[in-house]
């Protein structure tokens, strides 16, 4: 109940980390590290989606950080925005216990620069052929390799790599793949024609995090009662970056009040809300101010607004639930998902154009 000043703020304002307090994705996280680990795996990759600060990265730490304690097993984070197929051989090959296996498997990588030399062996000339043996190497020494990629980009340095990791798990080689992304950018890089196995690849998409595990949380850590917990976690509406925000805010301000509602928008509005509102479309821009100025939520009275009838509308609708932006659960309504994005739609809405 009580939250002394000397303490630091449980609840970060940090994209990308994981934060002190958090609300773990039990049975998502689960899913992933049950499905890798089990012998023979029925899958060698997962795809986690959602909206930015919907806690991609945080379930992907989350797992990554339980096989960096499994024996056997080695995590290499790779970036979209590097050469992919080079930094996972660069890593591979630093690391001083593969570099002995790869010796011992006779690979010579002088010619790549990889820092293997061998006397009187022909050195491989090609980063592909080099990944393989390595991995043929890695699955005779029983080890296995998970590759996390943060914010998947459809470039060529991800569809090269893409491409690369299609043909390793074709040849039952001991490599993993867990990838977080927005739903453009998947959409994109699974409808390349020589990806067609991201398409099929499973896909975790994120709903929002539990009301009252949230509720719970703040009650433990802010100087707040069970109903005002409660408040304040509905708030959110299980947005996982709004749970850190408005539990920051509210703990710096010591009471759950109107300045630490407005501080909490403010900074959802400048750090979240302008990029994803800067990635719609001008059509779906004019779709979610009509929904915005809605005051049930009701479908056809939105249609109305638009003078669109509901063949026109649905695609809109659709692209919207995908984009995480709104919820369609709710026949014949639909509602936004990010706590107070009505109130930035209606001010920006018509603002720069």
């Amino acid at each position: 109940m009580n939250t002394s000043s000397s303490k630091a703020n449980p609840y970060t304002l940090m994209f990308g980390k994981l934060p002190n307090q958090f609300i773990s994705r039990t049975s998502q996280a689960d899913l992933i590290t049950g499905t890798f680990m089990a012998d023979p795996p029925n899958q060698q990759v997962y795809i986690i989606t959602g909206i930015h600060g919907s806690g991609k990265t945080v379930l992907l730490t989350e797992a990554a950080r339980f096989f960096r304690k499994q024996k056997g097993w080695i995590v290499i984070d790779l970036s979209s925005e590097d050469d992919m197929i080079q930094s996972l051989a660069s890593q591979l090959t630093s690391d001083t216990t593969l570099s002995r296996l790869f010796r011992s498997a006779k690979i010579n990588l002088s010619f790549l620069g990889l820092g293997i030399e061998l006397q009187g062996e022909s050195p491989v000339t090609s980063l592909q052929t080099a990944l393989t043996r390595m991995f043929e190497s890695l699955k005779k020494n029983h080890k296995k390799v998970l590759i996390t990629v943060d914010e998947a980009a459809n470039n060529t340095y991800m569809r090269k790599f893409a491409s690369l990791f299609q043909i390793l798990a074709r040849q039952d080689l001991p490599v993993f793949l867990l990838m977080t992304g927005l739903y453009e950018q998947i959409y994109e890089l699974q409808n390349e024609k020589s990806l067609t196995f991201l398409y099929r690849a499973p896909k975790i998409h994120l709903s929002p995090l539990s009301v009252s595990t949230m509720a719970a949380n703040y009650k433990k850590n802010l100087p707040l009662d069970i109903d005002s917990a409660l408040e304040l976690a509905r708030l959110t509406k299980g947005y996982s970056f709004a749970f850190q925000v408005f539990g920051y805010y509210v703990y710096q301000e010591k009471a759950f009040n109107e300045e630490a509602v407005t501080l909490a928008q403010q900074y959802l509005e400048e750090n979240a809300y302008e990029k994803i509102w800067s990635e719609l479309s001008q059509k779906d821009r004019e779709v979610t101010y009509a929904i915005a100025q809605s005051k049930d939520g009701k479908i056809q009275n939105i249609r109305s607004v638009l003078k669109m009838d509901s063949f026109q509308f649905t695609p809109y609708r659709t692209r919207l639930i995908r984009k995480g932006i709104i919820n369609g659960d709710t026949h014949g309504y639909v509602y936004f998902t990010l706590p107070l994005f009505e109130k930035y739609v209606l001010a920006n809405y018509g603002l720069y154009y």
